[in-house]
């Protein structure tokens, strides 16, 4: 007569993984695939910020370190004896000028910190829903533009630069930032998840 198998019989036959088995697990593979959405897509809350080169921050840089200099002169001025030159160019001057050189320092420094501002607002930020593009028009006028990414049809970069062909055939050419290699790398994966068109433009053809 045969004994009754033992209920874990079935389960003590079936293949048990090895220690030096390479078969990825469930949570790797989720872990991948998570990591790579993550490459592609960005949260609601995301606002990628690129801004301006260097090269259109200095002029701003240059006028405040003025503008500091400036001050300090005044301050300098009144901390100096009565008979120094500079004490009796700035601190008796002032008794003959409308506005006082301290009233006219802090003027120049508050106009230099606006100026530095005013510079820093021009860039691109990449949104989870679009593109917005910050502009300095003529007098220091900001104007700023926004797309979604269904108006996109085509990305066209090339090294320094980004155009945008829209769904009305119309071109606008993005600002230039100070990472324009790692902006257009954002874009190409941005663009390919969303279905639009990436057009790169090599070195030897001519730029945007």
């Amino acid at each position: 007569m045969t004994s009754p198998s033992h209920p874990d019989s079935e389960h003590q036959s079936l293949p048990s993984a090895e220690p030096g088995d390479d078969r990825d697990s469930i949570t790797e593979v989720r872990g991948t695939v998570a990591r790579f959405e993550m490459s592609y897509s960005l949260s609601p809350t995301d606002r990628l910020t690129f801004g301006p080169p260097l090269r259109m921050r200095i002029p701003s840089f240059i006028y405040l370190g003025i503008a500091l200099v400036a001050l300090a002169m005044v301050f300098v001025a009144y901390a100096s004896p009565s008979n120094s030159r500079l004490y009796v160019w700035l601190v008796e001057g002032d008794k003959t000028r409308p506005l006082s050189s301290i009233a006219f320092a802090l003027i120049l420094v508050a106009s230099a910190v606006g100026t530095v501002i005013r510079a820093h607002m021009r860039g691109v930020v990449v949104r989870r829903d679009g593109l917005e593009a910050r502009y300095l028009m003529a007098m220091g006028i900001p104007r700023v533009r926004q797309w979604s990414w269904a108006q996109i049809s085509r990305l066209i970069l090339d090294e320094k630069h980004v155009m945008l062909e829209l769904w009305d055939n119309h071109y606008e050419r993005l600002p230039e930032v100070a990472a324009p290699a790692e902006l257009g790398e954002l874009l190409e994966r941005l663009g390919a998840a969303h279905g639009i068109q990436i057009t790169r433009l090599s070195a030897n053809k001519p730029a945007l």
